[in-house]
């Protein structure tokens, strides 16, 4: 029986990859939207059940699952060029400019100064530049005239910690490799934080969780095929959470390093402070954390002659979160029950109440609980539209264990994707995002019934019991 289930949970990884590669080798996003959106569901529908099925496999058999599955997945990612988002070829295009001795801040790619470094690659001419991800550039008769690279006009928006890792990359890929370095980057970054997580689970008995992310059709997607650098930030914030418990200037300056990779990861920080009650306690953590930020961002500002900041600002109005009038759907649940004028106080009284919640009732020794919760709180409100952003949402439900707040990794992939199958896209997005919280609610819920009236702890709050034969009990 304890192999049947290995098996079987082995033939649904087996189905899992094989889906993912038709999704990733298909250019389904701008050709056929409709198409990848059930790709992607069915992907979603086979992790869901692999899941399922690990909960039956003895322990000893589901870490050599859960890696080895990973591997497969990951690998998916592999298996075309990026589909679905152009932001690695920035990536690739700020290390090339790092490596000739120019801060990434300083210039454009579109910029005259710089036409030295484009190559054929990130600069098509011809044919080539007839893809709808193609940016026209200004240029002189007989000169290259587009660009892969997404905005070409405006200077770079990334880190100081993600800029080397774009320079690292380039230093180590060989000549003419294009996209692929950064792709194997992803998958190595991504399976790095499988093992973390198995690390950091494996204390508390609970290594099957660490599938929810090995496993997640996210992960080949977004951090892998389209090579975001958010999977650095991800590995920084659970390496950090794993530790800060018990090591408060470590997990603190490791916490800055993920803020310097990609901001989003600031919302793990309330988590990392869960239940402190002394100053001296916080400023460990947060001292340190603002201690990494300034000591990565000096250089860049010492040799930059623009801001470090770079299209920051401009970022931030374009995708709507400041409430100008945009194209983007930003605090869609919210616009639905309140007026606009009321939606951005709304968020900073929601989020405020979310994190006093954490920081005075939360557990010292989860801190990825408190994280979670402030993680996916922003998500519902703030409603992104970019799928990768929820790569940092599912590696904090693989260290908590509530599947529930996966919905909202669908909800984004949804909004992204499936919105363009369809005229009214903004309706989409809102829609995926209410079932996400009606599902966040849901799990919620049920958690509730499974506490114990005497002591007022969930049952599950320690590590899931074993049978003898390393089953849950």
């Amino acid at each position: 029986m304890t192999n049947g289930r290995t098996f079987h949970t082995g033939i649904l990884l087996a189905a899992l990859t094989a889906v993912l590669v038709v999704a990733v080798r298909k250019d389904g996003y701008h050709l056929d939207p409709a198409w990848l959106s059930w790709w992607y569901v069915s992907c979603w529908l086979l992790f869901a059940a692999a899941v399922c099925s690990l909960r039956k496999v003895p322990v000893r058999h589901a870490v050599a699952l859960v890696l080895a599955g990973g591997i497969a997945v990951a690998a998916t990612g592999l298996a075309a060029p990026p589909r679905t988002s152009t932001d690695s070829y920035r990536y690739a295009w700020d290390g090339r400019v790092q490596a000739a001795g120019i801060s990434p801040y300083d210039h454009a790619p579109a910029d005259p100064e710089l036409t030295r470094l484009r190559d054929s690659w990130l600069f098509p001419t011809g044919a080539a530049c007839a893809h709808p991800d193609r940016a026209w550039i200004p240029a002189p008769a007989g000169h290259t005239h587009c660009t892969r690279i997404n905005r070409p006009q405006v200077h770079t928006i990334y880190p100081p910690v993600a800029e080397a890792y774009f320079l690292l990359v380039h230093a180590l890929a060989p000549d003419g490799a294009s996209h692929k370095p950064l792709q194997v980057g992803g998958a190595l970054l991504s399976l790095s934080v499988t093992a973390a997580l198995l690390l950091v689970l494996r204390r508390r008995g609970i290594v099957r969780w660490a599938a929810y992310w090995a496993w997640c059709p996210a992960v080949p997607v977004e951090a892998v095929n389209n090579a975001h650098a958010d999977v650095l930030g991800v590995l920084l914030a659970v390496v950090a959470l794993g530790v800060v418990a018990r090591r408060r200037i470590t997990g603190g300056a490791l916490l800055g390093a993920a803020v310097a990779t990609k901001l989003l990861p600031a919302l793990v920080l309330p988590g990392a402070l869960s239940g402190v009650r002394r100053v001296r306690d916080a400023a460990a953590v947060l001292l340190p954390a603002a201690a990494v930020v300034a000591v990565v961002y000096l250089p860049y500002e010492l040799l930059s002659k623009g801001s470090v900041f770079g299209y920051l600002g401009g970022y931030v109005k374009e995708e709507g979160y400041d409430d100008t009038p945009s194209g983007s759907n930003r605090y869609a649940l919210l616009r639905l029950v309140l007026p606009d004028s009321w939606v951005l106080p709304a968020v900073a009284v929601g989020m405020l109440a979310v994190v006093w919640h954490v920081l005075r009732h939360g557990d010292r020794e989860r801190p990825w609980a408190g994280a979670l919760l402030v993680t996916g709180t922003a998500f519902l409100l703030l409603t992104p539209g970019y799928s990768w952003y929820a790569l940092l949402l599912v590696a904090l439900v693989a260290l908590d264990g509530r599947w529930e707040w996966l919905g909202i990794a669908m909800a984004g992939a949804a909004t992204y994707v499936t919105g363009r199958a369809f005229d009214d896209w903004h309706t989409v997005g809102t829609t995926a995002y209410a079932i996400a919280a009606a599902a966040v609610l849901t799990g919620w819920a049920l958690r509730r019934t499974r506490w114990t009236p005497t002591r007022g702890k969930r049952k599950s709050a320690s590590p899931i019991p074993l049978d003898s034969a390393g089953h849950e009990a």
